[in-house]
Protein backbone atom coordinates (compact mmCIF):
# COMPACT_ATOMS: atom_id res chain seq x y z
CA UNK A 1 0.00 0.00 0.00
CA UNK A 2 1.25 3.22 -0.92
CA UNK A 3 1.46 6.45 1.26
CA UNK A 4 -1.37 7.63 -0.42
CA UNK A 5 -3.47 4.78 0.28
CA UNK A 6 -3.12 5.05 3.95
CA UNK A 7 -5.80 7.63 5.24
CA UNK A 8 -6.16 8.19 9.29
CA UNK A 9 -8.68 10.95 8.91
CA UNK A 10 -12.17 11.40 7.55
CA UNK A 11 -14.74 13.98 8.27
CA UNK A 12 -18.53 12.60 7.11
CA UNK A 13 -21.86 13.79 7.48
CA UNK A 14 -24.29 11.10 8.80
CA UNK A 15 -28.26 11.05 8.86
CA UNK A 16 -30.27 8.30 10.54
CA UNK A 17 -33.90 7.65 9.17
CA UNK A 18 -37.45 9.36 10.22
CA UNK A 19 -39.71 7.22 11.84
CA UNK A 20 -42.63 6.04 9.88
CA UNK A 21 -46.09 7.63 10.76
CA UNK A 22 -48.87 5.83 12.28
CA UNK A 23 -52.12 4.65 10.56
CA UNK A 24 -55.13 6.47 11.16
CA UNK A 25 -57.59 3.42 10.08
CA UNK A 26 -60.45 2.56 10.32
CA UNK A 27 -61.91 -1.16 10.19
CA UNK A 28 -64.58 -1.42 7.80
CA UNK A 29 -65.37 -5.13 6.92
CA UNK A 30 -68.49 -6.77 5.84
CA UNK A 31 -70.23 -7.88 8.89
CA UNK A 32 -68.18 -6.04 10.95
CA UNK A 33 -70.34 -3.58 13.12
CA UNK A 34 -68.70 -0.68 14.86
CA UNK A 35 -65.23 -2.31 13.75
CA UNK A 36 -63.13 0.84 15.45
CA UNK A 37 -59.65 1.84 15.52
CA UNK A 38 -57.14 -0.60 14.11
CA UNK A 39 -54.06 1.74 12.81
CA UNK A 40 -50.66 0.05 13.27
CA UNK A 41 -47.64 1.92 14.54
CA UNK A 42 -45.05 3.22 12.02
CA UNK A 43 -41.75 1.17 12.21
CA UNK A 44 -38.34 3.31 13.22
CA UNK A 45 -35.79 4.42 11.27
CA UNK A 46 -32.56 3.09 10.14
CA UNK A 47 -29.38 3.74 12.41
CA UNK A 48 -26.07 4.82 11.72
CA UNK A 49 -23.64 2.25 13.08
CA UNK A 50 -20.24 1.84 13.28
CA UNK A 51 -18.79 -1.54 13.12
CA UNK A 52 -15.46 -3.05 13.76
CA UNK A 53 -13.93 -5.03 10.94
CA UNK A 54 -10.06 -6.90 11.60
CA UNK A 55 -9.66 -6.70 8.11
CA UNK A 56 -8.99 -3.17 7.63
CA UNK A 57 -6.28 -1.18 8.52
CA UNK A 58 -7.05 2.23 7.08
CA UNK A 59 -9.85 4.60 6.68
CA UNK A 60 -9.36 4.81 2.76
CA UNK A 61 -12.81 3.09 2.14
CA UNK A 62 -14.22 5.64 3.57
CA UNK A 63 -12.11 8.75 2.20
CA UNK A 64 -15.10 9.77 -0.97
CA UNK A 65 -17.76 9.08 1.19
CA UNK A 66 -18.66 12.63 2.99
CA UNK A 67 -22.64 11.84 3.65
CA UNK A 68 -24.29 8.46 4.72
CA UNK A 69 -27.88 8.44 5.18
CA UNK A 70 -30.07 5.42 6.64
CA UNK A 71 -33.25 4.46 5.18
CA UNK A 72 -36.47 5.45 6.87
CA UNK A 73 -38.78 3.63 8.78
CA UNK A 74 -42.51 2.36 6.77
CA UNK A 75 -45.87 3.69 7.44
CA UNK A 76 -48.10 1.87 9.90
CA UNK A 77 -51.53 -0.01 8.01
CA UNK A 78 -54.53 -1.73 8.76
CA UNK A 79 -55.57 -4.55 10.51
CA UNK A 80 -52.30 -3.10 13.28
CA UNK A 81 -49.60 -3.72 11.09
CA UNK A 82 -46.46 -2.07 12.17
CA UNK A 83 -44.72 -0.71 9.02
CA UNK A 84 -40.60 -1.95 8.23
CA UNK A 85 -37.73 -0.47 9.97
CA UNK A 86 -35.39 1.81 7.84
CA UNK A 87 -32.26 -0.16 6.73
CA UNK A 88 -29.60 0.37 9.24
CA UNK A 89 -26.20 1.49 7.53
CA UNK A 90 -23.13 0.35 8.65
CA UNK A 91 -19.87 1.96 8.80
CA UNK A 92 -16.52 -0.33 8.61
CA UNK A 93 -13.72 0.65 10.41
CA UNK A 94 -10.57 -0.68 11.58
CA UNK A 95 -9.42 -1.56 14.79
CA UNK A 96 -8.40 1.61 16.87
CA UNK A 97 -11.21 4.02 15.33
CA UNK A 98 -11.75 6.94 17.48
CA UNK A 99 -15.28 8.68 16.85
CA UNK A 100 -15.54 12.27 17.91
CA UNK A 101 -18.35 14.62 17.72
CA UNK A 102 -16.96 17.35 14.73
CA UNK A 103 -18.92 20.44 16.18
CA UNK A 104 -17.95 19.54 20.07
CA UNK A 105 -14.93 17.20 19.36
CA UNK A 106 -16.13 15.37 22.13
CA UNK A 107 -15.04 11.49 21.67
CA UNK A 108 -18.39 9.34 21.31
CA UNK A 109 -16.72 6.17 21.41
CA UNK A 110 -13.25 4.08 20.32
CA UNK A 111 -13.46 1.09 18.48
CA UNK A 112 -10.56 -1.64 19.90
CA UNK A 113 -12.47 -5.18 19.81
CA UNK A 114 -13.11 -7.27 17.06
CA UNK A 115 -16.99 -7.13 16.11
CA UNK A 116 -17.49 -4.06 18.47
CA UNK A 117 -20.67 -1.95 17.27
CA UNK A 118 -21.35 1.15 18.06
CA UNK A 119 -24.89 3.61 16.86
CA UNK A 120 -24.06 6.99 16.23
CA UNK A 121 -26.90 8.47 14.95
CA UNK A 122 -30.19 6.54 16.27
CA UNK A 123 -32.57 6.04 13.99
CA UNK A 124 -36.31 8.02 14.80
CA UNK A 125 -38.75 6.14 16.54
CA UNK A 126 -41.78 4.79 14.01
CA UNK A 127 -45.68 7.16 15.46
CA UNK A 128 -48.06 5.14 17.59
CA UNK A 129 -51.34 4.09 15.39
CA UNK A 130 -54.61 4.85 16.12
CA UNK A 131 -55.64 1.72 17.89
CA UNK A 132 -53.28 3.01 20.99
CA UNK A 133 -55.68 5.66 21.61
CA UNK A 134 -58.79 4.36 21.79
CA UNK A 135 -60.67 4.59 25.29
CA UNK A 136 -63.70 4.22 26.49
CA UNK A 137 -65.03 7.99 25.66
CA UNK A 138 -63.03 8.00 22.36
CA UNK A 139 -63.85 4.34 20.52
CA UNK A 140 -62.82 5.88 17.33
CA UNK A 141 -60.02 8.07 17.52
CA UNK A 142 -59.40 9.64 13.94
CA UNK A 143 -55.90 10.54 14.37
CA UNK A 144 -52.13 8.79 14.68
CA UNK A 145 -48.81 10.03 15.85
CA UNK A 146 -46.55 11.05 13.29
CA UNK A 147 -43.12 9.52 13.05
CA UNK A 148 -39.88 11.43 15.05
CA UNK A 149 -37.47 12.42 12.26
CA UNK A 150 -33.86 11.33 11.95
CA UNK A 151 -30.24 12.58 13.68
CA UNK A 152 -27.62 14.70 11.70
CA UNK A 153 -24.33 14.28 13.26
CA UNK A 154 -21.08 15.50 11.74
CA UNK A 155 -18.39 13.46 12.69
CA UNK A 156 -14.58 12.71 12.54
CA UNK A 157 -13.22 8.75 12.36
CA UNK A 158 -9.26 9.02 13.63
CA UNK A 159 -7.19 6.23 13.57
CA UNK A 160 -4.89 5.21 16.11
CA UNK A 161 -2.81 2.27 14.52
CA UNK A 162 -2.79 -0.96 17.45
CA UNK A 163 0.68 -2.06 18.18
CA UNK A 164 1.90 -3.46 20.76
CA UNK A 165 5.90 -1.85 19.84
CA UNK A 166 5.65 2.02 18.85
CA UNK A 167 9.19 2.88 17.19
CA UNK A 168 10.20 6.73 18.06
CA UNK A 169 12.63 8.66 16.65
CA UNK A 170 14.13 11.36 14.29
CA UNK A 171 14.19 10.85 10.62
CA UNK A 172 16.70 8.86 9.47
CA UNK A 173 17.39 7.18 12.53
CA UNK A 174 16.98 3.58 11.19
CA UNK A 175 13.34 2.66 11.90
CA UNK A 176 12.34 1.54 9.05
CA UNK A 177 15.39 -0.96 8.53
CA UNK A 178 14.93 -2.46 11.78
CA UNK A 179 11.21 -2.86 10.94
CA UNK A 180 12.20 -4.81 7.72
CA UNK A 181 14.62 -6.99 9.24
CA UNK A 182 12.64 -8.48 11.87
CA UNK A 183 9.46 -8.37 10.03
CA UNK A 184 7.95 -9.46 6.66
CA UNK A 185 7.19 -5.89 6.47
CA UNK A 186 8.33 -3.96 3.25
CA UNK A 187 8.60 -0.52 4.12
CA UNK A 188 10.01 2.38 1.73
CA UNK A 189 13.76 2.89 2.62
CA UNK A 190 16.16 5.75 1.32
CA UNK A 191 19.18 7.67 2.69
CA UNK A 192 17.50 10.94 3.45
CA UNK A 193 14.99 12.36 6.15
CA UNK A 194 10.94 11.49 5.86
CA UNK A 195 11.20 8.60 4.03
CA UNK A 196 8.57 7.09 5.86
CA UNK A 197 5.29 9.26 4.86
CA UNK A 198 2.93 6.73 6.87
CA UNK A 199 2.78 4.40 9.86
CA UNK A 200 3.93 0.92 8.93
CA UNK A 201 2.91 -2.57 10.75
CA UNK A 202 5.06 -5.38 11.26
CA UNK A 203 4.31 -8.89 13.16
CA UNK A 204 7.63 -9.90 14.67
CA UNK A 205 7.97 -14.13 14.80
CA UNK A 206 8.98 -14.84 18.72
CA UNK A 207 9.66 -18.31 20.20
CA UNK A 208 7.54 -20.98 19.88
CA UNK A 209 5.23 -19.27 17.48
CA UNK A 210 4.82 -16.09 19.26
CA UNK A 211 4.25 -12.79 18.14
CA UNK A 212 3.99 -8.93 18.90
CA UNK A 213 3.04 -6.30 16.50
CA UNK A 214 5.39 -3.21 15.99
CA UNK A 215 4.40 0.08 14.15
CA UNK A 216 7.30 2.32 12.62
CA UNK A 217 5.71 5.30 13.00
CA UNK A 218 6.73 8.80 11.01
CA UNK A 219 10.19 10.38 12.16
CA UNK A 220 9.65 13.12 15.01
CA UNK A 221 11.31 16.43 15.03
CA UNK A 222 12.07 19.09 17.17
CA UNK A 223 9.12 20.90 17.46
CA UNK A 224 6.83 18.38 16.26
CA UNK A 225 3.65 18.80 18.86
CA UNK A 226 3.25 22.46 17.36
CA UNK A 227 3.04 20.78 14.12
CA UNK A 228 6.24 21.49 12.60
CA UNK A 229 7.33 17.94 10.17
CA UNK A 230 5.40 15.24 9.87
CA UNK A 231 5.67 14.42 13.31
CA UNK A 232 2.14 16.19 15.26
CA UNK A 233 -0.15 14.34 12.58
CA UNK A 234 1.04 10.59 13.68
CA UNK A 235 1.85 11.28 17.45
CA UNK A 236 -1.87 9.55 18.05
CA UNK A 237 -0.75 6.39 16.68
CA UNK A 238 1.88 6.30 19.29
CA UNK A 239 -1.32 6.40 22.27
CA UNK A 240 -2.01 3.15 21.38
CA UNK A 241 1.23 1.18 22.23
CA UNK A 242 2.16 -0.28 25.22
CA UNK A 243 5.76 -0.20 24.80
CA UNK A 244 7.64 2.71 23.23
CA UNK A 245 11.32 1.81 21.62
CA UNK A 246 13.52 5.02 21.32
CA UNK A 247 15.94 4.40 18.24
CA UNK A 248 18.85 6.83 18.18
CA UNK A 249 21.77 6.57 15.91
CA UNK A 250 25.31 5.99 17.13
CA UNK A 251 26.72 8.70 15.56
CA UNK A 252 24.19 11.42 16.82
CA UNK A 253 26.06 14.12 18.53
CA UNK A 254 24.51 13.71 21.75
CA UNK A 255 22.60 10.43 22.52
CA UNK A 256 21.28 11.80 25.45
CA UNK A 257 19.82 15.00 24.32
CA UNK A 258 18.25 13.34 21.25
CA UNK A 259 16.35 11.29 24.08
CA UNK A 260 15.52 14.16 26.15
CA UNK A 261 14.28 16.10 22.81
CA UNK A 262 11.95 13.07 21.59
CA UNK A 263 10.48 12.67 25.17
CA UNK A 264 10.04 16.57 25.55
CA UNK A 265 7.86 16.28 22.38
CA UNK A 266 5.51 12.73 23.59
CA UNK A 267 5.16 15.53 26.75
CA UNK A 268 4.09 18.16 24.97
CA UNK A 269 1.33 16.01 22.67
CA UNK A 270 0.37 13.93 25.80
CA UNK A 271 1.58 13.79 28.98
CA UNK A 272 0.68 9.82 29.16
CA UNK A 273 2.62 8.62 27.15
CA UNK A 274 5.89 9.07 29.35
CA UNK A 275 4.01 6.56 31.51
CA UNK A 276 4.47 3.86 28.82
CA UNK A 277 7.37 1.09 29.20
CA UNK A 278 10.48 2.67 27.40
CA UNK A 279 13.42 1.30 26.10
CA UNK A 280 16.06 3.01 24.01
CA UNK A 281 17.93 0.89 21.22
CA UNK A 282 21.45 3.15 20.30
CA UNK A 283 21.47 2.10 16.06
CA UNK A 284 24.12 1.47 13.62
CA UNK A 285 26.45 0.31 16.01
CA UNK A 286 28.44 -1.72 13.19
CA UNK A 287 30.31 1.83 12.36
CA UNK A 288 31.66 1.34 16.20
CA UNK A 289 34.80 -0.82 16.98
CA UNK A 290 34.98 -2.17 21.05
CA UNK A 291 36.78 0.85 21.78
CA UNK A 292 34.54 3.15 20.65
CA UNK A 293 31.33 1.27 22.05
CA UNK A 294 33.10 1.30 25.46
CA UNK A 295 33.64 4.97 25.60
CA UNK A 296 29.75 5.65 24.45
CA UNK A 297 28.38 2.88 26.91
CA UNK A 298 30.56 4.64 30.06
CA UNK A 299 28.66 7.71 28.51
CA UNK A 300 25.58 6.38 28.28
CA UNK A 301 25.50 4.86 31.53
CA UNK A 302 26.06 8.29 33.26
CA UNK A 303 23.28 10.16 31.24
CA UNK A 304 20.51 7.95 29.70
CA UNK A 305 17.79 7.26 32.33
CA UNK A 306 16.32 4.37 31.13
CA UNK A 307 17.50 1.21 29.64
CA UNK A 308 19.84 0.87 26.30
CA UNK A 309 20.65 -1.41 23.73
CA UNK A 310 23.41 -1.70 21.32
CA UNK A 311 21.54 -3.23 18.05
CA UNK A 312 22.60 -2.76 13.97
CA UNK A 313 19.95 -3.62 11.90
CA UNK A 314 22.38 -4.07 8.92
CA UNK A 315 24.77 -6.26 10.45
CA UNK A 316 21.96 -8.18 12.81
CA UNK A 317 23.58 -7.61 15.61
CA UNK A 318 22.08 -7.92 18.65
CA UNK A 319 18.33 -7.87 17.49
CA UNK A 320 17.86 -11.07 19.33
CA UNK A 321 18.78 -9.41 22.39
CA UNK A 322 16.09 -6.78 21.16
CA UNK A 323 13.29 -8.93 20.88
CA UNK A 324 13.77 -10.75 24.29
CA UNK A 325 13.84 -7.51 25.96
CA UNK A 326 11.07 -5.96 24.08
CA UNK A 327 8.98 -9.66 24.86
CA UNK A 328 9.60 -9.53 28.33
CA UNK A 329 8.35 -6.14 28.81
CA UNK A 330 5.47 -6.75 26.74
CA UNK A 331 4.54 -9.96 29.09
CA UNK A 332 5.76 -8.40 32.15
CA UNK A 333 3.12 -9.00 35.25
CA UNK A 334 0.61 -6.08 35.80
CA UNK A 335 1.13 -4.44 38.80
CA UNK A 336 -1.30 -4.61 41.08
CA UNK A 337 -2.38 -1.36 43.26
Amino acid sequence: MTEGNFVDYVKMHVSSGKGGAGSAHLRREKFVTKGGPDGGDGGRGGHIIARANPNLWTLLHLKFKRHIKAGHGGNGSKQTSTGADGEDMYIEVPLGTVIRDTETQEILKEITEEGQEYIIAEGGMGGLGNSHFKTSTNQTPRYAQPGIGGKEVDVTLELKVLADVGLVGFPNAGKSTLLSVITAAKPKIANYEFTTLKPNLGIVQYRDFQTFVIADIPGIIEGAAEGKGLGYRFLRHIERNSTLLFMIPADAPDVSEQYQILLHELEKYNPELLDKDKLIAITKCDMLDEELKAELKTELDKNLPVEYLFISSVAQQGLTQLKDRLWAMLNRPAVQE
